[in-house]
């Protein structure tokens, strides 16, 4: 089974950790990131997809993607 995931976060260093940890947790980069201004909270917004290929599992749309 195939999962998809985008990350999001403000642009700190708290968004590469957050891409980081995914990676280290077997998950691959899909695509270029994202960037944009949010102009509702008046900051820049990053964003970059991840896929990871799960053997044995079902979907579930219950499923917290993170935990896989």
């Amino acid at each position: 089974m195939m999962l998809f995931r985008l990350l999001t976060a403000d642009d700190t260093s708290a968004f590469c950790h957050k891409v980081t940890d995914a990676l280290n947790k077997g998950w691959v980069l899909y695509g270029d990131p994202t960037y944009a201004f949010d102009a509702a909270n008046g900051v820049m917004r990053c964003g970059q997809a991840v896929t990871k290929e799960v053997a044995g599992k079902t979907y579930d749309p219950a499923m917290k993607l993170g935990e896989q």
